[in-house]
């Protein structure tokens, strides 16, 4: 069971998207719409429980006096807010104002130069996907991926693990010869759904989360300091050699 492929979250993975787009380009679009309240930074990090933009705004308006009272209005507001936000988020990223996280790329790299296939697999939108890693990778960045789920084939939001089954499925591997980077419990219970190990890199919004199960986890993959298990290969970063060793050192102790 050697490892064979890297599946990639985005929002909070690949780059702090949560915290430097999707929080800045909501409480933009209320301002645009005449949306008649705001979300704090701490209210946008506890909707994030609940998956997916659109139905993060159905389930916020529940508990907002001001929002529309019959549930067709709510769903109309939602969509038009979900549209602009997702525009305004597509315009900070082209615009280069969320980088990559720190040692992405490198892991990236490593995998390329290994010829170890990637995915992406997530639940936000291919549009939102495309705005982020063509800014960050080039035009040319889907060649990088055997594979790319998002919410526009796989529309059951983690924790379910639609994307990741699709994913394995187009990539024709088992789950346990995959290993996730995810950044939330959510998507580490999607994947381990699957036999996919996950590596957990903390985001901005999951930073304390109480989170069991992973294969490591750790502050992010720019350093080797502050992992666990601890990082043995090197501590400068996260790279493919430690992500097989984690790998390698599971799937032995399971076969025993």
């Amino acid at each position: 069971m050697s490892l064979r492929a890297v599946l990639w979250d985005v929002d909070g993975t690949l780059a702090e998207t949560e915290r430097d787009g999707h929080f800045v380009a909501i409480n933009a679009a209320f301002d645009e719409l005449r949306v008649p309240w705001r979300w704090s930074e701490g209210r946008y990090g506890e909707l994030l429980r609940v998956a997916g933009g659109f139905e993060r705004l159905l389930f916020d308006m529940s508990s907002q006096p001001q929002a529309p009272t019959d549930p067709g209005a709510r769903r109309m507001l939602a969509a038009q807010i979900h549209r602009r936000k997702n525009e305004i988020y597509a315009a900070l990223v082209t615009s280069g104002a969320i980088p990559l996280r720190d040692g992405v790329r490198e892991l990236m790299d490593d995998c390329s130069d290994a010829r170890v296939p990637m995915g992406i697999v997530t639940t936000t939108s291919r549009a939102n996907v495309a705005a982020l890693l063509e800014a960050n990778l080039g035009p040319g960045w889907e060649r990088r991926f055997g594979t790319v789920v998002t919410a526009d084939e796989a529309p059951s939001k983690k924790p379910d693990p639609q994307a990741y089954a699709m994913a394995l499925e187009r990539l024709g591997i088992p789950g346990c010869e995959a290993v996730a980077i995810e950044d939330s419990p959510a998507g580490l219970e999607a994947a381990a759904a699957t036999d996919i190990l996950v590596v957990i890199t903390r985001s901005r919004y999951f930073n304390k989360e109480p989170i069991t199960g992973a294969l490591a986890i750790g502050p992010g993959l720019g350093s080797g300091v502050g992992w666990v298990p601890a990082a043995a290969h090197s501590r400068d970063r996260i790279g493919l050699e430690q992500i097989r060793s984690w790998h390698d050192a599971a799937t032995r102790h399971s076969l025993r």
